[in-house]
């Protein structure tokens, strides 16, 4: 049996209604929103008794973000919000854009932080921006 695709990546995230708007503001869809809970959703997921609101979010590719606010049992913080890129982890998510330039700039008029950007050979440019929650998203556009 071999994997078909990837269907999405989960974010936890604190302020759910800054995050998704964040990512729709970047261009994802929002595919939609419920609240899931109880004994069975805690034991597929290895926790007591759960009450979660997730928000699915698609690329217009069809890749996924899930978003997830813990209503119970709390979130959990490991590390700072502004954690750098070499800390453990998923570090980023990185979409490929057309207009760089502007897709930074309308996401700073949101309230993101560019972290720095660069030219990648002849390849590509690329940027990083600091969006809620320290989250961390990476913009590519190929060149050529």
């Amino acid at each position: 049996m071999a994997i078909k695709r990837m269907d999405n990546i989960l974010i936890v995230v604190d302020d759910l209604e800054a995050v998704k708007a964040f990512f729709v503001e970047l261009g994802l869809e929002l595919e939609g929103q419920t609240t899931v809970e109880g004994p069975a959703i805690g034991s597929l997921i290895g926790l007591g008794d759960v009450r979660a609101t997730l928000a699915m979010l698609r690329t217009p590719d069809g890749q996924g973000i899930e978003l997830d606010k813990f209503h119970t049992p709390d979130a959990v913080r490991f590390g700072p919000v502004d954690a750098p890129m070499n800390t453990l982890g998923l570090r980023r998510v990185m979409f490929a854009v057309d207009g760089i330039d502007a897709v930074v700039a309308r996401m700073q008029a949101h309230g993101a932080e560019l972290m720095g950007r660069m030219q990648y050979g002849e390849s590509y440019r690329l940027a990083y921006i600091r969006g809620p929650e320290g989250i961390i998203v990476a913009l590519a556009e190929q060149l050529g």
